[in-house]
């Protein structure tokens, strides 16, 4: 059941043009629209690859269908999108939801943290379970992550944000490559030693069933993407891309970044 988008509080900034609502469910939600600039699957995009993640045992957002009432966008001038050929409105109708790593009025997010910092995320070593999850779903953009806290704490939390592009975006193909999908900065890859440090979420990608793919799946709408076999045929190619997911963390490894100094060569 979709929740009910209920205020508008401002635009986001992104190549989606996404805009923070606040909902029924007294949460706030960073909303995609369809007919978005870069393209209506990012929406499904987006559900699909956060839930994945999350059955994988990553730190994600929720997710949620959002409804937008058409009332709303014809009475919230900044609801449209601003495009080369002039501004166009947003349409009302379902929208893809992820909702704030925290409340705006309970602490604060940063999308970014300077590397003295990073010492004080508590979960710095998901991003080499993110990584595992971007190679397995070919993640063409670069990796975003919310860092925040709240009041009185110490360390930082991070969220991985923005699934966007994977899937390639619009595209729904994998072209893989080893610099694709990574964080702009190895510095959150320093205490990468070796495999085990990418589990457990590792072993939960490359075992997960698919009848968990299917259940990241069977909320999405289908004006989100077109036609029920396209979606089929998503999942089934990532059930077979799964045993692959080392093979493409290997890539990155012995890319030019060299973003594991601490990767353990093993003598025989």
């Amino acid at each position: 059941m979709a929740v009910a988008a209920v205020q508008h509080v401002r635009r986001m900034r992104g190549g989606a043009q996404s805009h923070l609502m606040r909902c029924g469910d007294g949460h706030f939600y960073v909303v995609k629209f369809q007919g978005n600039p870069q393209h209506t699957r990012v929406l499904a995009n987006e559900m699909l690859a956060t839930r994945l993640g999350a059955a994988a045992g990553l730190p994600m957002p929720a997710t949620e269908v959002i409804e937008v009432d058409p009332w709303l966008v014809e009475h919230t001038p900044e609801m449209k999108f601003e495009l080369p050929g002039g501004a166009r409105a947003c349409q009302g109708g379902l929208q893809f939801g992820s909702r704030l790593v925290v409340s705006p009025l309970e602490g604060m997010i940063y999308d970014y943290l300077p590397e003295h910092l990073l010492e004080k995320v508590r979960n710095l070593g998901a991003f080499a379970g993110i990584l595992a999850l971007d190679k397995w779903t070919c993640n063409t953009n670069g990796r975003q992550a919310a860092f925040w806290r709240k009041p009185r704490e110490r360390k930082f939390t991070v969220t991985f944000i923005d699934q966007g592009y994977c899937f390639n975006a619009g595209e729904w193909s994998f072209p893989d490559s080893p610099l694709r999908g990574v964080y702009a900065r190895n510095d959150v890859y320093r205490e990468v030693t070796g495999w085990e440090s990418f589990e457990p979420w590792l072993s939960k990608i490359t075992t997960m069933d698919e009848q968990t793919m299917w259940r990241a799946a069977e909320e999405i709408p289908t004006a989100w993407y077109g036609e029920s076999h396209e979606l089929e045929k998503l999942v089934e190619t990532l059930a077979r891309r799964r045993t692959r997911v080392p093979e493409l963390i290997a890539a990155f490894r012995d890319s030019t970044r060299e973003p594991f100094p601490k990767w353990r060569t093993v003598v025989q």
